[in-house]
């Protein structure tokens, strides 16, 4: 028996059980499974129109630029996708970014998809990529599709399948900071009627950053049944387990960086590792009707959980010695005890419907949303700096000679359990006027229930939204292989909190204009698309001036901006991939910022969105002998952007360097390498204040032998 065959009949019984289903069902001969046709099931919320006619600008990172570029996390994939920006992470803990300068919110990660689940809402840890088919970035607003949520645009992560033929991989790689990383693939069939995919990675890895290590895995078995002709069944179960350190990067002083060395780690290593834990369950179940129509349900379930003890530097000048002009940084200490419960079941029915000389293409559909967020928070504070303080009573440390071991104890500071609860129901229509025209409508209803305990103060809030949040779009196709496309959607995302009287803030309302061009020449040569947007947010958090440590939900922000993305194959084996954005992202209204009660005018840009940035990638493949080869090189600019609301700290703008390279020594085995930051400069991703910035990597470089069965 084959290793292959050995690994299909172990995973056969294992799943054959966990259906329900005796284990000598795996007896079939090869002879029948060569016979099975098998159907992918369509993806939730997008019918039957295909992801490149939507009214909107698309952009899809497959796995294959993926493995060119030796990129395993999502925050590297979405930087090459224009108009998007790296947010605070949360000490390195969480995934978080902006679209088209819109964050969300920032105690939470993301909220990006998985195959149309929300995923971003918990406690998730860095996204792996071992387990991506693609990455689906529908910019604009989605509200009209999934709900509540940020206008900037929705990312969603589509993953690896069980197909009905044999084939994987197994990817070995090492690197700087001591970097080692296994990952490996395998699919096949395991009966007439079922396929069966297990993929995942290990990765363990010390760091730039002293005294920084972390470990992780990711483990993705997934099943696919055929129940009938017309029917399928789709099971996928992710387990992961991350351990990382809490990090909140380095400290500048008036407006300066570069103080410390970007190496400099100013936690406590002796707090230990903040360890991750998520499973999650994605069910579905599609039934094809007659006529054309299809009937889809699913279920996702996603639990998730992070504990563990970090250091912030205190932001109070009163506080933190540092901040009058001192080497000493005193720091909170604090412990968090995180877990989160999201369950979501969904339906949907779509198909054709033709009146006259239009068809069609309909979407009704149904979902509903339960998440609570249990959080737990422990904290040290320094006291008051006076003449007589200690560097052990400020949880001290000098930022040009760390020494450590000092860990205070903590008393509980916070203690809540938020929880959500929200269904909707939605439908979309795309029409066609002949060959030439497609109009798209959609609307969503919500009823959106948020209770949130404070278990130490003893009191609840709470409040129900209801939002009704339409779109609608037109695309017109001049000439083959040109669509120019408008359109307009509204939006919403609810305010956790209540004001001084008691009452619950109003949802923040969006509305967002999108106007562009997608193009796709025969032969490969340019594919792209080029936009203009506007949206506008009302109901933004501002501080109360008149009640002191309360906000009012009166501010506003705007964002304007051209995007552009581009890909194609050139002569001579070239290939490329181009993207650019400017982004104007501020508060339109003056207002108080709601963190550190500072006046905001108009204008004031939003933090962390630069207004220039783009990457510009160039490959080609050739022979060397027998042996074929690809190698290119990557460019990426971001522009300076703000690194603390209501300050004049900006980060400042850089340009990296990667180049890459691989070769197929067998059909079977290729080594590869990459070179990240080739000119080793100094720069920093992104801050929430002059002592939270986090630095990006010096010149880096990962060696990789991937054999593929």
């Amino acid at each position: 028996m084959s290793m292959l065959s050995s690994i299909r009949s172990s995973i056969v019984i294992a799943v054959a059980c966990g259906f329900g289903f005796a284990p000598v069902l795996a007896a079939d001969t090869g002879s029948t499974l060569n016979q099975v046709v098998v159907t992918a099931q369509k993806e939730f919320y997008r019918g039957d129109t295909p992801l490149e006619q939507l009214p909107q600008s698309v952009a899809v990172v497959s796995d294959s630029l993926l493995k060119v570029e030796g990129i395993t996390r999502l925050d590297d994939a979405l930087s090459l996708v224009s108009g998007i920006a790296p947010q605070n992470n949360f000490g390195g803990l969480w995934d978080a970014y902006a679209i088209r300068g819109f964050a969300g919110n920032e105690n939470l990660p993301s909220g990006y998809l998985v195959n149309g689940f929300n995923w971003g809402r918990g406690f998730v840890g860095p996204r792996d990529m071992s387990d991506v088919e693609r990455i689906e970035v529908i910019k604009g607003p989605d509200s009209a599709l999934f709900g509540r949520g940020e206008p900037g645009g929705t990312v969603n992560i589509v993953t690896k399948k069980p197909l009905f033929h044999e084939q994987g991989y197994a990817a070995l790689s090492g690197g700087s900071f001591q970097d080692y990383r296994a990952e490996g693939d395998f699919t096949g069939p395991l009966t007439s009627w079922l396929a069966g995919r297990i993929n995942g990675a290990y990765e363990n890895s010390h760091s730039f950053r002293n005294t920084v290590k972390w470990d992780k895995y990711v483990v993705t078995p997934s099943f696919f049944a055929r129940l009938g002709d017309r029917t399928t069944l789709s099971y996928e179960l992710e387990l992961i387990r991350q351990a990382i350190p809490f990090d909140r990067g380095v400290v500048g002083r008036n407006d300066q960086l570069g103080i410390v060395p970007i190496s400099t780690f100013l936690g406590e290593p002796g707090n230990g590792p903040t360890v991750v834990n998520v499973i999650s369950h994605q069910l579905g179940l599609q039934h094809d009707l007659r006529h054309g129509w299809t009937l889809q349900l699913g279920l996702g379930a996603l639990r998730s959980s992070l504990l563990g003890t970090g250091e912030d530097p205190e932001l109070a000048a009163s506080h933190n010695p540092f901040l009058q002009g001192g080497d000493i940084l005193a720091r909170r200490r604090r412990s968090r005890n995180y877990h989160s419960n999201d369950v979501v079941p969904r339906g949907e029915i779509s198909g054709k419907i033709s009146t006259g000389p239009l068809v069609h293409h309909v979407l009704f559909g149904a979902d509903y949303d339960h998440l609570r967020l249990d959080e737990a928070l422990n904290q040290y504070r320094p006291p008051f700096v006076t003449p007589t303080t200690t560097i052990t009573q400020l949880n001290g440390v000098n930022i040009f000679d760390p020494v450590y071991g000092n860990l205070p104890p903590m008393k509980p500071f916070t203690n809540t359990l938020e929880t959500d609860k929200d269904w909707g129901v939605y439908a979309h229509d795309q029409i066609d006027f002949g060959s030439k025209w497609n109009l798209h409508a959609g609307v969503r209803y919500d009823d959106f229930k948020q209770s949130l305990l404070d278990r130490i103060a003893a009191s609840t809030s709470q409040q129900n939204v209801t939002s009704v949040s339409p779109d609608v779009g037109l695309v017109f196709k001049p000439i083959d292989n040109i669509e120019l496309y408008t359109s307009y959607g509204k939006g919403f995302r609810p305010n956790t909190g209540q004001d001084a009287h008691g009452a619950a803030f109003q949802p923040e309302i969006t509305r967002s204009y999108e106007a562009g061009v997608k193009f796709k020449t025969s032969g490969g040569w340019l594919n792209g698309t080029a936009d203009v947007f506007k949206t506008d947010k009302t109901n933004v958090l501002t501080s109360d001036p008149a009640n002191p440590g309360f906000s009012l939900s009166v501010g506003a922000a705007e964002s304007r901006g051209v995007e552009l993305d581009l890909n194609g194959r050139l002569p001579a084996k070239f290939s490329y991939r181009f993207s650019y954005a400017y982004v104007d992202a501020y508060f339109s209204k003056p207002l108080l910022d709601p963190d550190f009660g500072r006046p905001l005018p108009a204008g004031t840009p939003l933090i962390n969105v630069p207004k220039n940035s783009g990457s510009v990638m160039l490959a080609r493949d050739f022979n060397v002998g027998e042996a074929l080869v690809n190698g290119g090189g990557a460019v990426t600019y971001v522009s300076s952007q703000l690194g603390e609301t209501g300050t004049t700290f900006y980060l400042p703008s850089y340009t990296l360097v990667k180049v890459f390279g691989a070769v197929n020594l067998t059909e079977a085995l290729q080594l590869s390498a990459n070179v990240d930051n080739l000119f080793n400069k100094t720069y920093y991703l992104n801050s929430y204040a002059q002592l939270w910035v986090t630095p990006g990597a010096p010149r880096t470089f990962n060696v990789k032998a991937t054999y593929r069965f």
